[in-house]
């Protein structure tokens, strides 16, 4: 039976779908409760939840988790979706400084005392905040899903809302991308090369691909090379399940 306790969570971001064999697609999210604490929340089906249930970034939900069987990572825990309930959203008044407040909660230097961290510790989501970075735009190793993928996808889905069977099918974005980025330490400048699993820089490029076609890479870099350039950015590193040692940019904010 599993031990189910109620929390209020403020939902920082979610990665882009994956298929599933039991959920068709789901994502994982990743929230900070009243407390202070980091959450991973999973498996989450967003684009098949009801519009009342679909909690947006920034946004306080009250819902019941309980600690998984097989991610011993501190800050996983599964969700009850069904208990979903959207409270309210954090705004962005006097430049951002109430979501800021939660964010350097689980800030560090540099991904270096990151990951020194996670030796210590065993923590697995943590910001870092960059110095420079650029964009790298690899062509993904499958650009299409596998039939095996497809399957999972087409699965019935006996309780779904008109809403939800009205929705497109999952795209897989046929490219994979980086930040090759770099931080400041006690030593000097440290280089790192990590993937972008942000759900929202693969919306950007599918509406790059909508509006700019075969223009949609300069509009996409622009975004995410020019102008976060000129913004106090940060990444929410996290993760894999399966290579506890391998980090993911989770978030870019």
């Amino acid at each position: 039976m599993q031990n189910y306790h109620v929390e209020e969570l403020l939902v920082l971001t979610k990665t882009y779908p994956v298929p599933s064999r039991k959920y068709r697609e789901t994502s994982c999210v990743a929230a900070i409760n009243r407390n202070g604490d980091l959450r991973r929340l999973y498996p989450i089906p967003y684009r098949l939840l009801d519009g009342e249930h679909q909690f947006k970034r920034w946004e306080w939900i009250r819902a019941r988790i309980c600690r998984p069987n097989n991610d011993h990572r501190p800050e996983s825990y599964r969700i009850d979706v069904d208990s979903i309930e959207r409270l309210s959203r954090v705004g962005t008044e006097a430049a951002w400084a109430e979501r800021y407040q939660w964010i350097k909660l689980h800030q560090y230097n540099n991904f270096n005392a990151l990951e020194n961290r996670r030796q210590y510790d065993g923590i697995t989501l943590g910001f870092i905040k960059p110095t420079r970075f650029s964009l790298i735009i690899e062509k993904a190793r499958y650009p299409e899903w596998t039939d095996e993928e497809k399957v999972k996808l087409i699965q019935d889905g006996l309780f779904d809302s008109p809403e939800v069977i009205s929705r497109v099918p999952l795209k897989k974005v046929p490219f994979d991308f980086y930040y090759q980025y770099e931080c400041q330490t006690e030593g000097g400048v440290d280089q790192h090369r990590h993937k972008i699993t942000d759900w929202e820089v693969g919306a950007l490029f599918w509406n790059c691909i909508t509006k700019y076609d075969g223009q949609w890479e300069s509009y996409f870099r622009k975004k995410l090379e020019k102008e976060f350039a000129e913004k106090d950015l940060m990444f929410l590193m996290g993760t894999i399940h399966r290579f506890p040692d391998k980090w993911l940019i989770c978030m870019i904010h």
